[in-house]
């Protein structure tokens, strides 16, 4: 007797495989896990069969679906947590009242969610370490002939 399968075309056991990978088991304890193999099993012999079944198409497909839908709940649900930090804010700015619970649920909600994060721009240029070096010696040479001639340093200051 062959077991149903489902409108993805998997066994049950092959469906709970998929979402114990997609869940972030390993092949072979996803295996364990789904097919409940005897204690005499060798674990060659699950990891071959855990590979086997990772092969086929229809169960790549599924743990793929799954992992795509996470995602997807995961943006959806911090997009809302943003919409929902936003529209309070402005509720309670054009008046609504709101206790201190409320605005501090507010603000940690918010900075989960990265409503108030800030945007810093660094840039850096990278020199050689030969560019480097012959800008100190430069900087040096321009020292000793200034101390020299008593003229100012390259950065304006008198030497004295």
């Amino acid at each position: 007797m062959t077991a149903k399968k489902d409108q993805g075309g998997l066994t049950p056991k092959q469906a709970h495989f998929a979402r114990c990978v997609a869940g972030g088991m390993t092949q072979a304890d996803a295996y364990r896990e789904a097919y409940d193999p005897s204690d005499s099993t060798k674990p060659e012999t699950i990891h071959t069969l855990a590979s086997r079944l990772m092969a086929k198409d229809e169960i790549r497909a599924r743990v793929d679906s799954i992992i795509a839908a996470k995602d997807r709940a995961v943006a959806a649900s911090a997009l809302s947590d943003r919409d929902k930090v936003l529209s309070k804010l402005r509720l309670w700015i054009d008046g609504s009242p709101a206790d201190s619970n409320q605005l501090r649920a507010a603000e940690l909600l918010g900075k989960a969610s990265g409503v108030f994060t800030d945007q810093v721009s660094i840039t850096s240029t990278e020199r050689a370490p030969a560019e480097v070096a012959a800008e100190i010696e430069r900087r040096l040479a321009a020292l000793v002939s200034a101390d020299e001639t008593g003229e100012a340093s390259p950065d304006g200051e008198a030497i004295h």
